[in-house]
C-alpha cells in the first residue's frame, strides 16, 4: 500500500479519531488519481487543492470528518450534492452500496467518471444537473452529503431523504461564515442535530455549465 496514503490517514486520525469504516474507505482510495499532474507533489497533504472551474478538491482531513458525520452504519445509499473532482464519492463508495452524485459543471462529472472507470468503481451513479434539484427517480436517500456551502436546504432535498435519515451540509450564516451541520430527518421535517465547527467550501450555484 502507498506509505504517503497511509501516513495521510494516520495522521487524520492522529487529528480526529476515524471509524474503523471510514479509516478503511480512506486507506482504499488513492487520492493521487484526483489531482491535476501539476500538483502531485502535494497529493496527501492535508491541504484543499485548485482543481479548476474554480473548483476544489476538498482536504481529506475535511472528506475524512464529513464522511464520519454521516454515520453510514446499516445504511443503503447516499447523495452527494458537488461530486467535484470524485474523491469524495469514491470514499462514500466503500461504505455504501449505492453512491449518487450529481455535478453541474459537465467536464468536472466526465474527468471524475474516467477516475472511477480507472479504479474500477462500480456503484457510484453521476449525474449532470443542478444539485439543487436532487435526484428524485432513486429517492429516498438513507443520507445526503452537500459537498457545497447553501444558505439553506431545499426542500426538493429534503423531500428525498429518508425519515430518520441524516444530512450533512456546510451552512453559510448570516455573518457569511461556514459551518458544517448535521440534520435528522422526522415527521418530514428537519432538525437540527448539531453544529461540527467552522468550514470553508464553494458556493452552490444554480443551474449548470456544459464546458
Amino acid at each position: 500500500m502507498n506509505i504517503q496514503l497511509i501516513r495521510m490517514v494516520d495522521s487524520i486520525d492522529s487529528k480526529f479519531k476515524l471509524s474503523h469504516n471510514v479509516k478503511n474507505a480512506m486507506l482504499k482510495t488513492p487520492r493521487e488519481i484526483f489531482i491535476p499532474s501539476g500538483m502531485l507533489h502535494i497529493a496527501y497533504n492535508l491541504d484543499a487543492i485548485p482543481l479548476g472551474a474554480k473548483q476544489f478538491i476538498s482536504s481529506p482531513f475535511t472528506v475524512a470528518k464529513m464522511t464520519q458525520y454521516l454515520q453510514s452504519d446499516g445504511c443503503d445509499s447516499v447523495l452527494e450534492i458537488g461530486c467535484g473532482s470524485g474523491y469524495q464519492a469514491a470514499v462514500l463508495s466503500k461504505i455504501f452500496r449505492r453512491v449518487f452524485s450529481i455535478e453541474r459543471i459537465e467536464r468536472l462529472r466526465q474527468e471524475a467518471i474516467e477516475r472511477f472507470r480507472i479504479l474500477g468503481i462500480m456503484n457510484i451513479h453521476t449525474r449532470f444537473s443542478d444539485g439543487q434539484e436532487g435526484w428524485e427517480k432513486f429517492a429516498p436517500f438513507d443520507r445526503i452529503l452537500f459537498s457545497a456551502a447553501v444558505e439553506c436546504i431545499p426542500q426538493k432535498i429534503i423531500d428525498q431523504l429518508s425519515d430518520g435519515g441524516i444530512l450533512v451540509a456546510p451552512i453559510i450564516e448570516s455573518n457569511g461564515n461556514q459551518v458544517i451541520k448535521r440534520f435528522i430527518k422526522k415527521n418530514s421535517r428537519l432538525q437540527i442535530l448539531d453544529t461540527k465547527g467552522v468550514c470553508s467550501f464553494v458556493l452552490v450555484k444554480n443551474n449548470v455549465e456544459n464546458i
